[in-house]
């Protein structure tokens, strides 16, 4: 185990904001997460990070950070139609998302360019272009940090939902996931059914795309319109799309045919961003934070040295569109 006193999070976050931790532990395995429970006082404060691209940290943290980076890849077993892949939690998740592609398994392709790691999927319940990735989670192994426990979650029990899961909710900072193993088709099923995947497709046979031409389009289609954070400091998206009932929907859309939507199971999903930039914000830059020009749903940092600015803009923006359309952003970024 490595640890560190006072170090910068700057180069840890997607934010790139010189914020810094108290105390600092590299985590290569699971001896490396009991050595740091030994060493760290019982009742400080715990954040486990990861790819650090859902955090924004407002000022210096006075605890520890446990920061994984257990890798590594195994396959658990597989039969003519599926395969099922363990992968260490500290693994990027689009590199991994690349190795499946490379090796003809197919499920996941749909998320690729999601910046962050392998243990955060489960977590944040990542999704885009119509597919989450709790339809692919088998499993996941890690150890409960209040009592030092290695546990096993099924997808069952891991409480999957709308960007969320157990792992953010009740047992947030609590289980460090370790390993996730995923459960990936060995033959051809691929997902078109989001507009802008099959608008992408529009004049080609969609039964002669390949796995790997999926995955292209939808890089270029997140590049075409999402900053990368090595060149632009974001979190990619920083709030959740709203649900809303029916009725409510209705109403509102009465007042805006043009809203953005799509009709879920029992709710109708809005687009934040369109919220956000029928308030005016797409492109707004004041000082060292701003809004992405191309997307609206992207806070950006042009310079600041303190997330409280991040912060103080998603709060402003927060209000304007719950004064125009009476809706509650909630945001998709841990605030620290």
């Amino acid at each position: 185990m490595i640890s560190k006193k006072n170090v910068s999070l700057k180069n840890y976050t997607s934010f790139g904001i010189n914020q810094k931790v108290k105390n600092f532990y590299l985590i290569k395995n699971i001896d490396d997460i009991n050595k740091s429970l030994k060493s760290i006082p019982k009742n400080q404060k715990k954040i486990i990070l990861g790819g650090g691209s859902n955090i924004l940290f407002t000022k210096d943290f006075q605890g520890s950070i446990l920061y994984n980076n257990i890798l590594g890849k195994k396959i658990i077993k597989e039969n003519e139609k599926f395969v099922y892949v363990e992968f260490g939690a500290g693994e990027n998740w689009d590199n991994i998302v690349d190795y499946c592609v490379n090796n003809e398994w197919y499920g996941i392709e749909n998320l690729s360019l999601i910046p962050g790691s392998v243990g955060a999927a489960p977590i944040q319940n990542i999704g885009a272009y119509g597919t989450e990735i709790k339809h692919f989670i088998h499993e996941v192994k890690g150890v409960n940090l209040s009592n030092g426990r290695f546990e096993i979650f099924n997808k069952k029990s891991c409480n999957f939902s709308y960007r969320n899961s157990i792992f953010k909710s009740k047992l947030r900072n609590i289980f460090f996931i370790t390993h996730v193993t995923i459960k990936l088709y060995r033959y051809k099923k691929l997902n078109f059914e989001y507009k802008e995947v099959n608008d992408f497709f529009k004049n080609k046979d969609l039964t002669k795309i390949t796995l790997k031409e999926l995955r292209n389009a939808i890089i270029k289609i997140r590049k075409s319109k999402l900053p990368s954070p090595k060149t632009l400091g974001n979190a990619g998206s920083f709030f959740k799309n709203p649900l809303l009932k029916s009725k409510k929907f209705h109403l509102l859309q009465k007042l805006y045919p043009e809203i953005s939507s799509y009709k879920t199971s029992e709710n109708h999903k809005i687009s934040a961003a369109w919220l956000i930039e029928k308030c005016g914000w797409k492109g707004y830059k004041k000082n060292n934070v701003g809004v992405y020009k191309k997307h609206a749903l992207v806070l950006v940092n042009h310079g600041c040295k303190n997330g409280k600015e991040i912060f103080k803009l998603s709060e402003k923006i927060k209000k304007s569109v719950k004064d125009k359309f009476n809706i509650t952003l909630e945001r998709e970024v841990n605030i620290y």
